[in-house]
């Protein structure tokens, strides 16, 4: 970039209108050759690069609004789906979904086909078939860990017979637990197999947590107070609480009323 002349007292005189209007256009001039000669050296490569950028932005609003489409598609099979089943056609559920079983398919919408087709396995009496689809999806890693959850609680529901109570205890352990979305249901089976096994106290405390947890519902709380009690372990917490909900009117609720009147003696 041209600089302008450094004046001092000495100097004879200052720049004149015409040669500032001069040292402005050698300045543009030298600016103009500066670029000229940069995009004669990296002008493909920066062009390049813009063009690249374009294309990754495109590819990706093509992708995004095709994977859109995708889901969209792949949600509309699986209400389809579950229409039928709701329908209790079953077979006709299961061959709903079989085009979303493959790895194209999404991880939601894949797990979502193979519980469909459990559900209608266990419905036609082909359980083994169906204890198998619930593996697949525990096992499938891209599946949602709740969808996962979901999936180990109910292979072991319907082989639980067929167990030992250590491999109960080993597959629904963690999920027997105070707090976990599926506490209620695997906390019965943990609680049962544990009862097999000859564990009492372990039983008894885990049907203890069950009856307090309140986000549980009433039929399985009640049911795991009474087996809670028959381990001799107390599972009542507001005793009053719980007799008015069944119901029962304690001696003490009726100590404050007033005495009965005596009935009049027949004449």
């Amino acid at each position: 970039m041209a600089r302008l002349p450094i004046t001092s007292p000495d100097s004879p005189a200052a720049p004149s209108r015409e040669d500032e209007v001069l040292i402005r256009e050698i300045d543009e001039a030298v600016r103009e050759d500066a670029l000229l000669e940069f995009l004669r050296k990296h002008g493909v490569k920066v062009l390049g690069g813009v063009l690249a950028l374009v294309a990754a932005l495109g590819g990706y609003m093509i992708w995004h609004h095709f994977s859109e489409a995708e889901l969209e598609r792949h949600s509309e099979t699986v209400i389809a789906a579950l229409d039928l089943a709701d329908k209790e056609d079953f077979k006709s559920a299961s061959d709903k979904v079989a085009g979303l079983l493959g790895d194209d398919s999404s991880p939601g919408a894949r797990a979502a086909a193979r519980f469909i087709q459990a559900a209608a396995a266990l419905e036609g009496g082909d359980r083994a078939k169906a204890s198998g689809l619930y593996k697949q999806i525990a096992a499938d890693p891209t599946t949602p860990a709740a969808l996962r959850d979901l999936a180990r609680l109910r292979e072991v529901s319907i082989n639980y017979d067929m167990m030992k109570p250590a491999d109960v205890i080993a597959q629904l352990g963690s999920l027997a637990k105070p707090g976990n979305p599926y506490f209620g249901s695997a906390g019965e089976l943990v609680a049962m197999a544990h009862l097999e096994a000859g564990n009492r106290a372990e039983a008894g405390k885990l049907f203890s947590e069950m009856s307090k947890d309140e986000d549980l519902p009433e039929t399985l709380r009640s049911r795991a107070r009474q087996m809670a009690g028959l381990m001799g372990v107390d599972a009542i917490v507001d005793v009053k609480k719980l007799l008015k909900d069944e119901g029962v009117t304690s001696e003490s609720d009726g100590a404050d009323a007033p005495a009965a009147q005596p009935a009049p003696a027949a004449q």
